[in-house]
């Protein structure tokens, strides 16, 4: 059998694993954008994703993804996901959950406890939020934040889309478990993004040379690091050899200890075995 692209499968048992405090993760983890109906793409794709990611399919994701050897989940903590995920898991499922805090909801100390009572390895603090407090220089809410999340036992982390959030996560030693790093910085304002663009910028900005900035902070850390927008919202996803060209750029960064989190929306093609056998072709070049 060959993939898309002329990408081979791999056993399931080639998924390499990392430890992060007692829990063993594959080192691809299933992103869970897709089934929110996220795709930060402009056009129809979000009412595509919604379409499509029925309780069933959700189901089915999960399945194949366990199958190929990924064994956790990345995704919102919110009630919808939380009800999918129940489900799945009456069902048999056995797959790991990183939860992300769900920043629409008023209470977040009381959801963070909610996700860590669903079984959560860890909780992370959402992207977007922390680079907003970021903005309005209230990073101690911040750590308020992730103290709670310590307080519930679970693995603890900080996500970001800005390179600097690390630096001052890192110089002031704040305890968390793992970085949840973007390589696109999303939290830029539309001046700026314009200005780096040199057009108008009125939606999300994906600078290719963002890249290279936030990969330096994933190598400098000791902290392990999940990191996301690897194929840019599929920005990169233009032909095998782009996705495997994209792959390899993080490995060439990427700890033994850090981990991949790649969104699939098998609509089409294929997703899950060949996001793996990328994985693991581009794990053993690095090694």
């Amino acid at each position: 059998m060959t993939l898309s692209g002329g990408v081979a499968p791999a056993p399931a048992a080639d998924m390499p694993r990392v430890r992060i405090g007692k829990h063993e993760f594959s080192r691809l983890m299933v992103g869970g954008n897709p089934v929110s109906g996220n795709s930060h793409q402009p056009g129809t794709l979000d009412r595509q994703m919604r379409d499509y990611f029925s309780a069933e399919k959700v189901k089915q994701l999960l399945g194949a993804c366990e199958q190929a050897g990924i064994n956790t989940w990345q995704s919102r903590g919110d009630r919808h996901i939380m009800r999918l995920l129940n489900e799945y898991r009456l069902e048999g499922g056995k797959i790991q959950w990183v939860a992300q805090t769900a920043s629409e909801l008023g209470d977040i100390p009381r959801h963070i406890r909610e996700c860590a009572s669903m079984g959560a390895a860890g909780v992370y603090h959402h992207g977007t939020s922390t680079d907003k407090f970021w903005a309005e220089r209230k990073m101690d809410e911040v750590r308020g934040r992730l103290k709670a999340i310590r307080d519930t036992g679970v693995l603890a982390g900080l996500g970001t889309h800005i390179p600097e959030v690390i630096d001052f996560a890192e110089s002031n030693n704040w305890d968390v478990d793992f970085y949840m790093t973007s390589i696109y910085n999303l939290s830029r304002s539309r001046e700026e993004a314009s200005r780096l663009a040199g057009r108008q910028i009125d939606g999300e900005f994906f600078w290719e040379p963002d890249r290279a900035e936030m990969l330096k902070r994933v190598k400098q850390t000791r902290k392990p690091c999940l990191l996301f927008k690897v194929y840019g919202a599929g920005r990169r996803c233009g032909s095998a050899s782009d996705m495997r060209a994209a792959m390899r750029q993080v490995f060439d960064y990427a700890k033994p200890s850090d981990c991949v989190v790649v969104g699939m929306f098998p609509k089409d093609k294929e997703q899950v075995r060949e996001n793996c056998a990328l994985l693991i072709e581009a794990a053993r070049g690095a090694a």
